[in-house]
């Protein structure tokens, strides 16, 4: 799942060598931290937050054919 976070934000952003995903994994859930650069944090987001909507949506596909719950925060 980090991977995958990592794989799409970096095709996202202006400045992929600061992009960083950490991941905390619980027993049920595991939590996805994506740290970007001030100036890309918008590119993630996107317009009324429809570009992490997106990532949350793959992110929660992908998720749930490992039987697993994550959660994505994008950390400022």
């Amino acid at each position: 799942m980090k991977d995958l976070i990592s794989y799409i934000a970096k095709a996202l952003v202006d400045k992929p060598d600061e992009v960083s995903v950490s991941e905390i994994e619980g027993e049920q859930t595991s939590v996805i931290e994506l740290k970007v650069a001030k100036e890309d944090l918008g590119k993630v987001i996107g317009k009324q937050g429809r570009t992490a909507r997106a990532m949350r949506t793959i992110l929660s596909a992908a998720s749930t054919k490992i039987r697993k719950r994550s959660v994505l925060e994008i950390i400022e």
